[in-house]
């Protein structure tokens, strides 16, 4: 009986060993993958500790394992889900997305001011913020041109990269400090005029 319960039992464990066997080989070879332990928000960067914490990783049959899914948490961290991950979920690529970029406030006019960007010449040689002279050059009906003082003393917020302004060659882009008429005369200049130009106004 002792040797018939041994042989039986030999049987057994080699039918189970065949069984996971076949079963191993028609799932596929196993894969690590990232699973969610805890559920995590949208548009959350994901820290080392996060990682850490709400992550597992766990070995998965091949042909169970969802396009794009994570095999390393590192691979996470520094991104941000799309939208809510549940806890039990599979960390793919395309549920995470590179953090958006911290907006960068433009320049700020005092109060009863506006800031207002325009295309003029001669800001090349402008160096940081101050104040300048906004000239205005048309042409007149005899082909030649007159240049006249739009605006004095306006104060510069900001100068863009030099002569790379969309509105012409050799133009650049300046945001001046300008009252609602300098704007709206400056602005419909821009429209006629032959070129608008700045210059660095005297100290007084």
């Amino acid at each position: 009986m002792l040797l018939g319960a041994v042989a039986a039992g030999l049987l057994a464990m080699t039918l189970v060993g065949g069984y996971s066997s076949s079963a191993a080989e028609s799932y596929g070879e196993l894969r690590p993958v990232v699973v969610l332990t805890s559920s995590l928000p949208p548009d959350e960067p994901i820290s080392p500790r996060v990682a850490s914490s709400s992550f597992e990783l766990r070995q998965v049959p091949l042909r169970f394992v969802p396009a794009a899914a994570l095999g390393d948490p590192a691979d996470a961290v520094g991104l941000v889900p799309v939208g809510p991950l549940p806890a039990g979920s599979y960390l793919t690529g395309p549920a995470l997305r590179l953090p958006k970029p911290e907006k960068q406030e433009g320049p700020v006019a005092v109060r009863g001011r506006h800031a207002v960007e325009i295309s003029v010449a001669g800001a090349g040689v402008l160096t940081g913020t101050g104040r300048v002279d906004v000239l205005v050059t048309t042409d007149n009906d005899r082909g030649g041109g007159s240049t006249r003082v739009a605006a004095r003393r306006v104060r510069l917020l900001a100068v863009g990269p030099a002569g790379q302004s969309d509105a012409g060659p050799g133009l650049t882009e300046v945001t001046l400090e300008l009252t609602r008429g300098q704007a709206i005369r400056l602005v419909d200049a821009e429209t006629f005029a032959r070129r608008i130009t700045v210059l660095a106004a005297a100290s007084r």
